[in-house]
């Protein structure tokens, strides 16, 4: 990897950091917090969460009647997703241990807060918690893969990329063909140090929550 790639990566990290930054300035600015896991805001805005909160009947009203045709399509999906989910956490706790990759955390994917939100009523809630579930699920998977890529894998393809993962700016240039093996294995140590400091954290933390969904 040359200077200008690294200097470009240091740069996307350092506005990671100030992105990170400005969404805690949101949660400040919109007044909520985290109790015991669940999410609370002042009284004052949970009272204008609930004025704003739109009726079962009106919702229903306003739904297009077209909507309405997609429904069985779009909630016959959470079959394929849930078996997707078993299949792919199944892959990763038998097969990370083997080549010593750190399991992947459901919880840091999959965030199910929006039941939370007074504004949202009994139908929407249920939407937004599927789509959370889905989303987040996909970005799961995706990390899973990542990592499995990483280890057999880390080359990246000639042409551009849309919406490649993390890991993927660290990866080989195409046609790096130079000391391939040996720098594959160093990919590889990466990964074993990332189950390392995973060890060590957990001794601190014995819990392990990396099957939970939010």
């Amino acid at each position: 990897m040359n200077n200008r790639i690294r200097q470009i990566l240091d740069q996307i990290s350092a506005l990671e950091d100030e992105l990170q930054t400005a969404v805690e300035q949101q949660q400040e600015r919109l007044h909520y917090r985290f109790e015991d896991k669940r999410i609370s805001f002042e009284h004052a805005i949970g009272e204008a969460h609930r004025k704003a909160r739109m009726g079962i009947f009106r919702w229903f009203l306003t739904v297009r009647p077209l909507n309405y045709l997609t429904a069985p399509i779009i909630y016959g999906m959470v079959v394929p997703l849930a078996l997707f989910d078993l299949c792919i956490s199944f892959y990763q706790l038998t097969c990370f241990p083997i080549y010593r990759v750190a399991r992947v955390r459901r919880a840091d994917y999959i965030a199910l807060d929006h039941q939370h939100l007074a504004y949202l009523n009994i139908i929407e809630k249920v939407d937004c918690m599927y789509c959370s579930y889905a989303v987040g699920l996909l970005g799961y998977a995706q990390e899973i893969t990542a990592r499995t890529e990483q280890y057999f894998c880390p080359i990246k393809h000639a042409r551009k990329m849309l919406g490649a993962h993390a890991r993927y700016a660290h990866f080989l240039a195409y046609g790096e063909a130079e000391d391939f093996h040996a720098k594959l294995e160093e990919f590889r140590a990466e990964l074993a140090k990332e189950t390392d400091q995973g060890h060590k954290s957990q001794d601190g933390n014995p819990q392990d929550d990396s099957d939970k969904t939010g």
